[in-house]
């Protein structure tokens, strides 16, 4: 039932994944529960890719066609790298990586694959997120959300700093990329 929860997420684009993500550490563990995210969102996300590549694509083509814009020349370069980065690097909506790639001809195994291992690393931080959480339940104490009790439990800044560093990945990407 999460997986399918997942897949109904990601294929219809609804902004609660990372909530979603973490009732699945909270749920089924970091690594469970991420292994859930990982299969749910890929074919979800497959879905919308597959839909977007059909004449169901249409309208959604005239409607995002110019933000696409932007990652068609990187797309037209190395597809599996790029949507790697796209996927690892949060630079674009996960929606809009899932639509661009069907509107500039990406194959549907190149999509499937890159998102695959590309997700996984978010999956993993968010699903530690939530198993720390159930970490505090299952020892019967209150959640603490503080910035004080975070920092100071393994459980929970284990994850943080990971939640950190990909937020920071971005930004780390666009320096090293930007062009004298």
């Amino acid at each position: 039932l999460f997986i399918l929860a997942y897949v109904v997420v990601a294929a219809a684009s609804l902004p609660v994944g990372a909530v979603l993500s973490i009732a699945g550490g909270f749920l089924f563990g970091s690594v469970f529960g991420a292994a859930w995210i990982v299969i749910g969102a890929t074919i979800g996300a497959t879905m919308l890719f597959i839909i977007a590549r059909s004449a169901l694509g249409e309208p959604l083509r005239k409607r995002f066609g110019a933000q696409i814009k932007s990652m068609e020349e990187g797309f037209r370069r190395n597809a599996f790298s790029y949507l790697l980065i796209l996927r690892l690097v949060p630079l674009f909506p996960f929606w809009l990586v899932n639509l661009a790639p069907a509107f500039l001809g990406v194959s549907v195994a190149t999509f499937v694959i890159s998102t695959f291992i590309g997700i996984i690393p978010g999956a993993f931080v968010f699903a530690s997120i939530g198993n720390g959480l159930n970490a505090i339940f299952e020892a019967g104490e209150q959640p603490d959300l503080s910035l004080q009790a975070i920092i100071t439990r393994p459980d929970f800044y284990i994850p943080i700093g990971g939640l950190i560093i990909l937020s920071l990945i971005p930004i780390i990407y666009k320096s090293l990329t930007r062009k004298p």
